[in-house]
């Protein structure tokens, strides 16, 4: 189209690529219905896929006996616009189910999760920094190797002169040192990123819903909840004695407006919830897990 020509607007419909162990499931597309992928900054990527299968002459099913989706096959993602492709997510697997209901209308689906749960394998038990104190850049680079995965280029240093004991499967640990950190724990593109939020990359170019030939977005539902504090209070041991001190924790992401959302300018009395403290707690951990959630509440 012409539009096409004079910018880089583009105006093809998108489309949805899957493939499964490297092989795109070309065959499966005319009996794939629905696919769902969900992803947030405090949950693992997941997807689901939903097909309407039958039987063909010879009693095979399109779907279920094509020996496609097995449990723990490599499965990737991607949406399409024309000539390029964006991947949305990639991991394995995890889940499938039939359907054969009386009116014969058979179904199958198939739910996936990111590379993160290849860590929720196994249960180790190992003291980090046994030999000399480590920190966690170390930590990460090292678990995120032995699955074959590569720490994000961006990744924070988190803490340092660490000696840990992990008693648990490797996503548990690194989310624990994750919520230790205040920091955010993604997976994507075969990178782990561990370091502080990101919210002030370049924006994208506005979404336009109802726009006639400008629209670029079938449709886009927001939300805005008031009743979420503008700040944390954590309490933590002093280094003497038995008192204990108070730290008010603000939100330090960068604005995405021209002024910030929070209740401010309401008249009220200021609005503030105090995090639990944890007997014993690292008071850099609690002021970490406080910051982590001010912004998580200020999202």
């Amino acid at each position: 189209m012409l539009l096409d020509l004079l910018s880089d607007a583009r105006r093809e419909p998108a489309e949805c690529l899957i493939k499964v162990d490297g092989e795109e499931i070309t065959d499966l597309y005319p009996f794939l219905s629905e696919v769902t992928v969900e992803a947030s900054r405090a949950e693992a990527t997941v997807a689901t896929l939903r097909f309407e299968s039958r039987r063909d002459e010879e009693g095979e099913w399109a779907v279920q006996d094509a020996g496609v989706f097995r449990t723990w096959a490599r499965i990737s993602i991607e949406a399409a616009f024309g000539q390029s492709s964006e991947e949305i997510m990639r991991g394995y697997v995890r889940e499938v189910n039939t359907d054969h209901p009386r009116d014969g209308n058979a179904t199958v689906t198939v739910e996936c999760q990111d590379e993160s749960i290849a860590l929720d394998r196994q249960h180790r038990r190992r003291v980090w920094g046994g030999d000399a104190p480590t920190d966690d850049a170390a930590i990460v680079g090292e678990i995120v190797a032995s699955h074959a995965l590569s720490p994000h280029p961006d990744n924070a240093d988190g803490q340092t002169e660490l000696v840990l004991n992990q008693d648990g499967t490797d996503i548990a640990f690194l989310r624990e040192r994750s919520r230790a950190n205040g920091y955010e724990l993604v997976f994507a593109t075969g990178e782990v990123y561990f370091g502080p939020w990101r919210v002030d990359a370049e924006p994208q170019a506005t979404i336009l819903v109802q726009a006639g030939t400008d629209t670029n977005c079938i449709s886009f539902s927001t939300a805005s909840d008031g009743h979420q504090p503008d700040a944390v209070l954590v309490e933590t041991a002093e280094a003497e004695g038995d008192g204990v001190s108070a730290q008010t924790i603000e939100p330090d992401l960068p604005l995405m407006g021209p002024e910030s959302a929070d209740s401010s300018g309401s008249g009220l009395e200021a609005f503030t919830w105090r995090m639990s403290r944890e007997g014993g707690s690292d008071p850099v951990a609690l002021a970490a897990a406080a910051r982590r959630r001010a912004n998580e509440l200020s999202m």
